[in-house]
């Protein structure tokens, strides 16, 4: 890693007020957030690389993770986040998908897979040489957003089978099940948008326990059963992982929003955001209870749908919360709550009724420090980058 040297000379009054105001800033936050978050905020704003590696805990003798991604818990859960590159480059390879791609490489036995948009051909002609090495491949995919890409096509006409969702509801899953071990999961779809374009995270779990889950309901979802047909069957929906609580949730059956809820309405001194889409006002009410009743409220909104009637963001503009819209010309992607410093929530599902009542979708609650600290690195990173709204209203000025 390099390290830009700065010019001293003729440095410009301008300057050393910018300096100083900089200075103050990673000073503050330090204070709320600690050192990591603050030497990353100040990473983001100066454009200098100051060799701080973003860690987590031991990996417990696990293999090192590259740049996109740390691993915590005894290497038993990894994080990754996207990393579009803006003004966007024509970059389509070496991202958080090499991961996935060594995954299915080493797959043993089965891979299971549950993918709401897939047009990556190289994660396609992965999971086509797994097939034809042995592995039992099975693929659970959203009709509609699919049928114009011919990767799912591809792996069919290799031998995979593939059940769609044919209801108008979606399959909103974007989950790996591997050798009935490990789990990949996330915000993050299979497509060079989803990679290359958008805001994301992913999070690679190696639990049978957790396996068994998403194994349940991708087994229900390649039966037919989508959406509110699906039975509430989680075998193991808590599980202790290297002595982090995890807490597994499909909708509609399980009502993740309830448990939400919960871990929203214990939030004692923090709730930061990071949002696609959030509409849903029960969610939004308890937020604003816990933010009247003192605790910092800071959020990040897509730019698009975040001033319309049946957004939230305008409630919590006007109730004087720290709201931002994002700076990435796509899309802000995650689906991520973070309560605390202390607990995350995070997966597939959007904040809507939609997600609530018809789509199927997959949510994660992780109360870990270490897990929600990454998470809220990333937040910070998105916030320093994000743009402000209006008095009012949720748009840019």
């Amino acid at each position: 890693m390099s390290s830009k040297k700065s010019n001293s000379q003729g440095m410009s009054r301008t300057s050393v007020v910018g300096a100083v105001l900089i200075f103050a800033l990673f000073v503050i936050t330090v204070a709320l957030y600690g050192f990591d978050a603050a030497v990353v905020m100040l990473e983001d704003l100066t454009g200098t690389d100051f060799g701080l590696e973003t860690s987590a805990g031991d990996a417990g003798g696990q293999p090192a993770v590259d740049s996109s991604g740390v691993a915590v818990g005894e290497g038993e859960i990894t994080v990754y986040f996207t990393s579009p590159v803006i003004p966007f480059n024509d970059v389509t390879s070496g991202g958080i998908e090499d991961n996935l791609i060594e995954l299915i490489n080493n797959a043993e036995s089965s891979i299971d897979l549950a993918v709401f948009e897939f047009n990556l051909q190289n994660v396609a002609e992965a999971l086509i040489a797994a097939h034809q090495r042995g592995v039992q491949v099975r693929v659970v995919h959203d009709d509609e957003h699919t049928e114009e890409d011919p990767q799912i096509e591809e792996l069919m006409e290799a031998g995979i089978p593939a059940i769609p969702d044919e209801r108008s509801a979606f399959m909103h899953n974007k989950f790996f099940v591997f050798d009935r071990e490990i789990v990949w999961t996330g915000s993050t779809n299979i497509t060079e948008n989803g990679i290359y374009r958008n805001n994301n995270n992913a999070l690679v779990l190696r639990s049978p326990q957790l396996a068994a889950n998403y194994t349940a309901e991708f087994e229900e979802m390649f039966a037919d059963e989508f959406g509110p047909r699906s039975p509430a069957n989680t075998p193991n929906p808590v599980v202790e992982l290297s002595g982090i609580r995890i807490e597994t949730y499909f909708a509609p059956e399980d009502d993740p929003i309830l448990q939400m809820l919960e871990v929203v309405n214990g939030a004692q001194s923090s709730i930061h955001f990071m949002t696609f889409a959030f509409t849903r006002d029960d969610l939004g009410q308890a937020i604003v209870a816990r933010g009247q009743a003192g605790v910092n409220v800071q959020g990040l909104f897509e730019q698009r749908g975040a001033a319309t009637e049946f957004s939230e963001c305008n409630l919590f503009l006007n109730n004087g919360f720290n709201v931002a819209i994002d700076g990435n010309p796509r899309t802000l992607h995650h689906k991520v709550l973070i309560i605390d410093s202390q607990i995350v929530v995070t997966g597939s599902f959007n904040y809507s009724d939609n997600a609530v009542e018809s789509n199927d979708e997959n949510v994660l609650i992780i109360y870990d420090q270490q897990v929600a600290q990454l998470y809220e690195q990333e937040f910070q990173r998105r916030f320093a980058e994000s743009q402000a709204t209006e008095a009012t209203v949720c748009r840019v000025p």
